[in-house]
């Protein structure tokens, strides 16, 4: 690969974060200065249309400001932002029985919670950063707090003081998502990088991989299962029939990122696997694009969505495949980032406004003007910006790869 032309991705990365993306953010309705924290929900234009305020949002946020004066320097309108949102996480999004709420009012006020530990995921991830600028040993603190809770949800589901009837009978059917072992495996690499606790996050990690791997990772048949058996064994419905090629890549990454920095060969190899498996069967040979769900057997999907496009795949697909580049030097997966990053700027760019659409339909036409909801938000684009600008420079340097969590 030419140098070059690696000069000018990154260049290209850089300026597609801070000339484009995080302006349109920071001239949005993103900040809430009247109540504190983050109004994801906006208009193409970024202006907000829903007051409400997605939880796991907030966590979210903080983490991409976070992040952003980690790794570009001191900026007060950052700072300002990631104080904001700690502040309004630790006042709002904390219920009594220690659990967080999923959705609340623009003031704070309680609107649903979830049986998931997804919102817990992203104060761990973000107060984790947030550290490294406050420099308030209370703020690891928490983070660590809240990922010891996720895990033991994870192992002692029984213990969770939020009680609510579970999604279904467990004494009839009884599935293991891989969406779990995901957020934990990648919250504990955030962990482990600021913490500097290897000797407590590193056990933990491989057992997670392990779970990952002894039950999801079907190598018979090419392909990550987000639903299984709790045994591994495959239920033959469209719910354990399902793949997700975007979740599976970016778990590939993540266990990438693993694998280098411990020196594992064999699951460098199993992550390369899942990452060429969930490119063949994601990617859209006619339209171009990754589905957002295929069933293993080819069979219908139930998801009305699943071959929509999503902006999120495709920022885990742009880090998996020059990730995978940097550590094998295969020109492949060169050929597989240049293809979905001519994919996503064509198409998911909004070039009159600034930053992406997030829901594409199959063939490539937008589905949703929005630009934030409770799901969308400055996460998945920033971070992918950022990392691959990271990764380039670590290409441009021919140094080893660097923590990418």
């Amino acid at each position: 690969m030419e140098k070059n032309e690696l000069i000018k991705l990154k260049s290209f990365y850089h300026q597609a974060l801070l000339d484009d993306v995080i302006p349109f953010w920071m001239n949005s309705d993103l900040i809430d200065e009247t109540y504190g924290g983050f109004n994801s929900s906006v208009d193409r234009e970024g202006r907000n249309y829903n007051p409400d305020k997605s939880v796991w949002f907030q966590g979210r946020c903080l983490w991409t400001f976070s992040k952003l004066v980690n790794n570009y320097g001191y900026n007060k309108e950052w700072v300002d932002a990631a104080k904001s949102g700690a502040k309004f996480i630790k006042e709002h999004c904390i219920d009594s029985d220690g659990r967080m709420f999923f959705v609340v009012s623009r003031e704070g006020l309680p609107i649903r919670k979830r049986r998931y530990y997804f919102s817990e995921s992203f104060l761990v991830a973000g107060f984790a950063e947030y550290y490294l600028i406050s420099k308030n040993k209370e703020d690891l603190q928490l983070a660590e707090k809240y990922f010891d809770l996720m895990y033991q949800l994870y192992r002692q589901p029984e213990t969770d003081p939020f009680k609510i009837t579970p999604k279904e009978n467990s004494k009839v059917r009884n599935l293991h998502s891989n969406a779990n072992p995901m957020v934990l495996v990648s919250t504990a690499q955030e962990l482990r990088r600021i913490s500097g606790n290897v000797s407590k996050y590193d056990p933990i990690i491989k057992s997670i991989i392990h779970d990952m791997i002894s039950l999801h990772y079907k190598e018979e048949y090419k392909c990550v299962l987000e639903n299984v058996e709790l045994d591994g064994s495959i239920l033959d419905n469209p719910t354990g029939r399902t793949i997700n090629p975007g979740h599976s890549i970016e778990n590939s990454w993540f266990l990438m990122n693993y694998a280098n920095m411990t020196n594992d060969k064999e699951l460098l190899t199993k992550a390369l696997n899942i990452l060429n498996w969930s490119l063949e069967r994601g990617w859209d040979k006619e339209f171009g694009g990754i589905k957002y769900f295929v069933d293993l057997f080819n069979r219908p999907c139930e998801q009305l969505e699943h071959d929509m496009k999503l902006w999120w795949v495709h920022n885990e697909a742009l880090i998996a495949t020059l990730t995978a580049y940097k550590l094998t030097k295969e020109e492949k997966y060169f050929e597989w980032f240049k293809k979905v990053h001519d994919y996503s700027f064509n198409h998911f760019s909004d070039k009159e406004y600034g930053e992406w659409y997030g829901y594409l339909h199959r063939d490539g036409s937008v589905s949703h003007t929005q630009k934030g909801s409770l799901w969308k938000g400055p996460y998945h684009l920033p971070r992918c910006l950022m990392t691959i600008e990271t990764i380039l420079d670590s290409l441009i340097e021919e140094t080893d790869l660097p923590s990418l969590l």
